[in-house]
């Protein structure tokens, strides 16, 4: 999309947040190693019950491996959480998209699944009338398949929640870092700023409200990726399929970025000094092979190579600071984003099928 449609608030007035809402939703969270975190992302979630209609929670341990599941599992029996929260741990750290997959198939088992199903991190904390702003608008817009939230940082400040998809352009401008060569060659930021409800390509995972009409007829997370991108692949076989992606400002969620992973997508001075996991150089990747082809993927690949000769020349004419990037990072990118094989096969769950054990990525030895 060349920019985000907004869209009319009108019909959205017609409904109000203190009634209860006329679609079942069901929150997902999965927590791996930040119980704390998620103890503070239920409570917040408790607060949003009054508006709903049997508001579920299906709350994950992926695979921690510490004492998470412990303290998850004791949580849960403490107040009336048992009476709407169900915990799910998992012995497997199978990775974002294939933990939510598992609990997904786990809420539509039967007749009275929910209508839509909210995605949301644990180190995410909804303010007052975020859930109901996601669900209520998708009562009220049937082609939209997804909406995310407006994202904030712990200080209160706007952190990137909707955006467009990557492009051959978007990842020479991410090797370049200069901004006169992204305004001659017109390529247009990532990340989608608007103060309206609008369509946009895509919306951040950390809280996003799926369709559950819309998961059917076009799947669940593709189970090649462990983190990183496996929401953006989602959401352009959503969009494919026929259905709108839409960021809603008037939901809003405190998010601590990184929390479980350690990589800070604002590259601050010191985050920027950390080496990039090799999960996020190959999840990059498979999002290009898996949506635009082998040609595509390589030509993104190249790109960022060509960028970052850019700006390593910058940086020999000392016209960009020296501390910008580390030097690590054109051999990871080399060495680790290639496309391969397996980055052109699909490892789709599909809707109602039985849940499996490991994810593709894990048994087949993707990453």
């Amino acid at each position: 999309m060349s920019v985000a449609r907004k869209l009319d608030h009108g019909t959205s007035r017609a409904n109000s947040l203190g009634r209860k809402n006329r679609a079942a939703v069901a929150v997902v969270i999965v927590n791996y190693r930040t119980p704390e975190l998620a103890k503070t992302c239920l409570e917040a979630v408790a607060r949003e019950r009054a508006a709903f209609r049997d508001l579920k929670v299906l709350l994950v341990d992926g695979g921690s491996a510490d004492t998470s599941a412990e303290q998850l599992h004791q949580l849960i029996g403490q107040g009336d959480f048992s009476e709407w929260v169900e915990f799910l741990p998992l012995q497997v750290n199978g990775g974002f998209g294939w933990a939510n997959n598992q609990a997904i198939q786990r809420l539509i088992r039967g007749s009275e699944g929910p209508d839509y199903i909210h995605v949301l991190n644990p180190d995410a904390e909804v303010e007052a009338g975020a859930i109901g702003w996601l669900s209520q608008y998708l009562d009220n817009h049937p082609r939209t398949g997804a909406i995310g939230s407006k994202l904030l940082k712990s200080d209160g400040s706007s952190s990137a929640s909707a955006f467009r998809f990557p492009s051959i352009g978007s990842e020479f401008a991410r090797g370049a870092r200069t901004a006169f060569l992204e305004r001659m060659f017109g390529i247009r930021p990532i990340s989608v700023e608007t103060e309206d409800a609008a369509e946009v390509d895509w919306v951040s995972g950390a809280s996003v409200m799926f369709r559950v009409e819309a998961l059917r007829q076009a799947g669940l997370f593709d189970e090649g990726f462990f983190l990183y991108h496996e929401e953006v692949e989602l959401m352009w076989r959503l969009r494919k399929a026929g259905w709108a992606i839409a960021t809603e400002p008037r939901s809003r969620v405190r998010h601590v970025g990184g929390a479980a992973t350690g990589v800070d997508s604002d590259k601050t001075r010191e985050s920027a000094a950390r080496r990039n996991p090799t999960y996020l150089y190959r999840s990059r990747t498979r999002f290009f092979g898996l949506t635009r082809g082998r040609i595509i993927a390589a030509l993104a690949f190249t790109a960022w190579l060509a960028g970052d000769a850019i700006w390593k020349m910058r940086k020999l004419l000392r016209l960009a600071p020296a501390d910008e990037r580390v030097n690590h990072e054109f051999m990871d990118h080399l060495s680790k984003a290639f496309p391969r094989k397996h980055d052109f096969e699909p490892a789709v769950s599909k809707l109602g099928a039985k849940p499996t054990n490991v994810p593709a990525w894990m048994c087949k030895g993707w990453l």
